[in-house]
């Protein structure tokens, strides 16, 4: 009983690594009581292999995944294939690129490359932060579904230094101008001197699969002359992750 169960859960995730699906889409697919699959992706939701989305009420793959499938080496997952960007863009703006995904209001943080620099920054790999103050969570925030975005700013925004932005209408305007010109800044709203630079990796129906950022100690990153050009570094490495991700 318990191998079957197991072989129906894995049945139902590879029909949803071909797109969101419904629980009746899923039971028709799969040929299975629409009872039996409710009660499958309730455990999987449990273990954030998938997750439900807000609005339209269908079921995705989770985060879950992405962690276990981080560990498999060599394979075509998410963390081996961003590692290029990562040290691409770590090579181009001299401080320390970095993966995210969105994970139940959070942000976590699955790889992280090296600086040259005698001075480093701490690893994050394996933290989860709020996604409000953190690059990397309002440039997924920006991409969310509106419903899903609405819930998390109704939701309490805590402060991390006297910098992070707790206000949900200003948060609001700041996630338009992120949907607007790609990238965002965050300027020692999590750490006070800590600055970063973070665009989302979008899925092919517009809705954030992880971002890829860049940080760096406040008295060097960035280059103020150089804050645009920067953003726009990490936005084309983004749209080309998307794009090997979604061929």
């Amino acid at each position: 009983m318990v191998v079957q169960s197991i072989e129906r859960a894995f049945l139902l995730l590879r029909f949803l690594a071909l797109g969101p699906l419904g629980v009746t889409d899923l039971a028709d697919r799969a040929q299975l009581p629409k009872s039996t699959v409710a009660r499958l992706l309730s455990a999987l939701e449990t273990e954030r292999a998938v997750e439900q989305e807000a609005t339209s009420g269908l079921y995705r793959l989770g985060p879950g995944l992405i962690d276990i499938a981080g560990t498999v080496t060599p394979g075509r997952n998410l963390i081996s294939a961003a590692r290029p960007y990562l040290l691409e863009l770590c090579d181009a703006l001299g401080e320390i690129a970095g993966l995210s995904v969105p994970d139940r209001g959070e942000v976590f943080y699955l790889d992280q490359t090296e600086s040259q620099s005698e001075v480093q920054v701490r690893d994050w790999t394996g933290e989860r932060i709020p996604l409000h103050v953190v690059s990397s969570g309002l440039a997924i925030l920006a991409y969310m579904p509106s419903a899903e975005r609405d819930e998390y700013l109704a939701g309490p925004l805590e402060p991390y230094t006297a910098r992070t932005m707790t206000d949900a209408d200003a948060i609001r305007t700041r996630l338009e101008q992120i949907r607007s010109i790609g990238y965002v800044w965050v300027y020692g709203e999590f750490v006070e001197d800590l600055h970063s630079v973070a665009a989302a990796v979008l899925r092919s129906d517009g809705q954030p699969l992880a971002a890829l950022h860049v940080h760096g100690p406040a008295y060097r990153f960035p280059d103020p002359d150089r804050a645009h050009d920067f953003g726009v570094a990490v936005v084309r490495a983004a749209e080309g992750l998307a794009e090997q991700l979604n061929p």
